[in-house]
């Protein structure tokens, strides 16, 4: 082991030196006025045409509230354009638009410019020096990203945090778009607590989507709550991250091969109306609206749906 001391307090003035000669502390930043997280922002539109505003708000590592903030303003000065995701229409897609485009190139040019000023002050052979010694540092400075190129995949059964994980997702979804509250934390929680009790059942079984150990989604098949004979298909959502991807038709694929390969006559579903991207997924898999009604059960007066799927109805999940 080395003695020499870790150079920690160089490192730091170096990495101040850095930031103020690229024009993060204020001023031009890579030759516009733009901020640097819109800078940033724009490339990574261009990166990946379609990205949704949750995914930027990752790559970013800025809370959603501030990626909001700036792709609005980016959106008024005619920068970036926001549409409906083809398969849910709660999902805005992002990309440039001409002007766009036209202003990263720009700053494209720009920053080249400025990384090429620098080299040329530098012997060729310190340029990979220069390159190697950024890549690490900054990874190191990253861990997340590691976390962020984790596999995600869908777990079957009960694992530690499930009812946790499953809760705080319905509440922050349902509080945000239905204004849920307390009433409604309280039912899940609950019904999830009393499901997982009985998950040794051969009729009940749950998926969960995960990425680095976090729930993204789940689904359940809950085949004793309800009337013999019939299965209650539970807790189904996808962050919204994951939305577009496919995963919600896998769940649902899995779940309802299960179904057919337990001696259910049917499946039954509730939820309420205005979910209109969940309720394609449904009847893409042989679900059909079977009854409405007004409740209250959820804290708020909704009108409820309950869908209902019969043993072979297989519906047209191959066009979900």
């Amino acid at each position: 082991m080395s003695n020499h001391p870790i150079p920690i307090d160089d490192i730091r003035a170096q990495s101040r030196k850095l930031v103020r000669a690229l024009g993060f502390m204020g001023g031009s930043f890579a030759g516009t006025d733009l901020p640097p997280s819109s800078v940033h922002a724009l490339i990574d539109i261009e990166a990946e045409p379609g990205i949704t505003a949750a995914t930027l708000s990752e790559t970013l590592a800025l809370d959603k509230s501030s990626v909001s903030r700036l792709l609005h303003k980016l959106e008024h000065s005619g920068d970036v354009h926001a549409w409906s995701d083809a398969d849910d229409a709660r999902i805005k897609r992002l990309g440039l638009t001409q002007q766009g485009s036209a202003r990263l190139s720009a700053i494209h040019d720009f920053a080249r410019c400025q990384v090429a000023a620098a080299l040329d002050r530098l012997q060729p052979q310190q340029h990979r020096t220069v390159l190697d010694g950024l890549a690490l540092y900054a990874n190191a400075l990253m861990p997340e990203a590691d976390q962020r190129a984790t596999p995600i995949e869908i777990v079957t059964g009960y694992h530690p945090g499930l009812i946790a994980g499953i809760t705080g997702m319905h509440i922050a979804y349902y509080a945000d778009t239905a204004g849920f509250g307390r009433s409604f934390e309280a039912v899940v929680a609950s019904g999830l607590a009393d499901f997982c009790s009985r998950l040794d059942h051969a009729e009940n079984e749950v998926w969960t989507v995960m990425r680095g150990g976090r729930i993204l989604g789940s689904l359940a098949i809950d085949g004793q709550d309800l009337a013999p004979g019939v299965a209650h298909l539970r807790w189904f959502i996808l962050d919204a991250s994951l939305r577009g991807l496919g995963f919600g038709r896998r769940l649902m694929a899995q779940a309802l091969a299960f179904v057919d390969a337990s001696p259910f006559e049917r499946t039954d579903l509730w939820t309420f109306e205005g979910l209109h991207a969940a309720r394609h997924l449904y009847e893409a898999h042989g679900f059909v609206l079977a009854e409405q009604y007004a409740g209250d059960q959820w804290g708020r007066d909704v009108q409820e749906q309950r869908f209902t799927r019969w043993a072979g109805a297989s519906g047209s999940s191959e066009r979900a």
